[in-house]
């Protein structure tokens, strides 16, 4: 029997068991103890891929876990803790000849054995793999193919951003001129773009489209994801969806409105003026330091108009922090009466919800599930921000 199961795959770890950092930039709270907690018990979900864990500390703190009996290996891959399987990932920047810029791709594995098996194969190739999003030696098909031989995932990483991305600054037109097209699992699209702008580039038609978080702290966990058609949260039903094999599959994405993104429209790097899409000076300021938007870059590389039939519906929403007037207050007692994130955002009625928060955020949670907020557009490294109607 498939039923349908909440993903968040791209997921950061600040800490590890030491308290050495990971990934520098995410909160000190983002141990992977604490995001299983936060994914099973408050958010909701069911399934989860944490992007670090070819450190051996990140494997050291998961292998405790297992010890205790706290979690346990499943037999289609994955760990499950509570309500919530872990995926174990690993996000690798690439820059090899092939590439006109550094690529972020994520890599995920079965199960302990196989992560160990990379981390082993990357730390020659790697100075530092301990942190997170490190820069790998060796060429992209190189680390694809040792992805397949560990029977893993492969994903190129939110493709349309200006820094480290496939589209933003990787090739020039084509995939192709860096990857293996046929080694290619899906595509994460990040948070400035959507199914319906990636789907003007006609070499994508073939990939299904992923919507993750790239969370840096435990709140931002789930500001994107999907909804997953599968017989149980599991490595190998999760590899299923991405091929639509045996009806498994991706039945709606769910992300912030591209505008909202950090890097949708081009700006100013110096002052954020919004500039045109083919400045290469700012006229407020002066400066020379143009940052491109997605949206501009996706109409460069356009090659086709129109929506594809069999493409899953992408759904607006923001995180419940998003939402004017909602502090943590408020968000502890929707907590409280409806127990995780997804139930506030996805199940709860309006009557059930005005009667714990006024009316007025009431409504906006509402109004976020129709697509129907106001919002100002992100660039330049500013996110966007959702407006008092």
């Amino acid at each position: 029997m498939l039923n349908t199961y909440f993903a968040d795959m791209h997921i950061h770890i600040g800490r590890d068991i030491y308290d050495k950092p990971v990934k520098i930039t995410a909160s000190k709270t983002l141990t992977i103890t604490n995001i299983l907690k936060e994914s099973s018990r408050n958010k909701g979900i069911s399934l989860i891929g944490v992007i670090d864990c070819q450190s051996p500390n990140v494997q050291i703190e998961l292998k405790q876990l297992l010890e205790k009996g706290e979690a346990y290996e499943l037999e289609d891959g994955g760990i499950r803790f509570e309500e919530v399987t872990l995926l174990l990932g690993s996000e690798i920047e690439v820059y090899d000849e092939n590439c006109k810029g550094p690529i972020h791709v994520l890599c995920f594995l079965p199960g302990l054995r196989e992560m160990e098996q990379f981390s082993e194969w990357l730390v020659d190739r790697m100075k530092n793999i301990t942190l997170s999003s490190q820069r790998y030696y060796g060429s992209a098909k190189e680390l694809q193919y040792k992805v397949k031989e560990l029977s893993g995932i492969f994903i190129p990483a939110h493709v349309f951003t200006p820094y480290k991305s496939l589209y933003g600054k990787g090739v020039e037109q084509s995939l192709t001129e860096v990857l293996d097209p046929d080694l290619i699992d899906a595509v994460e699209l990040g948070l400035s773009s959507d199914t319906y702008m990636a789907d003007k580039i006609s070499e994508l038609h073939t990939y299904t489209f992923l919507t993750n978080s790239d969370a840096h702290s435990l709140a931002k966990i789930g500001r994107e994801y999907q909804e997953i058609q599968m017989k149980e949260p599991s490595f190998k039903e999760f590899h299923f969806a991405l091929h639509n094999i045996e009806d498994r599959k991706i039945v709606r994405n769910f992300g912030m409105n591209p505008q909202l993104g950090k890097y949708h429209k081009t700006v100013c790097d110096k002052c954020l003026h919004y500039m045109d899409s083919n400045s290469i000076i700012c006229e407020k300021c002066g400066s020379k330091k143009v940052v491109k938007g997605v949206a501009d870059r996706i109409d460069e590389l356009a090659d086709y108009e129109g929506k594809l039939e069999d493409r899953p519906p992408y759904l607006y929403q923001v995180p419940l922090e998003y939402l004017p007037k909602l502090g943590p207050k408020t968000y502890d007692k929707l907590l409280e009466r409806f127990h995780t994130e997804m139930n506030i955002i996805h199940h709860a009625p309006y009557n059930e919800i005005v009667a714990v928060v006024p009316e007025h955020i009431a409504q906006s949670i509402v109004h976020m599930r129709e697509g129907k907020l106001s919002i100002v557009a992100g660039g330049g490294g500013k996110y966007g921000s959702v407006t008092q109607d």
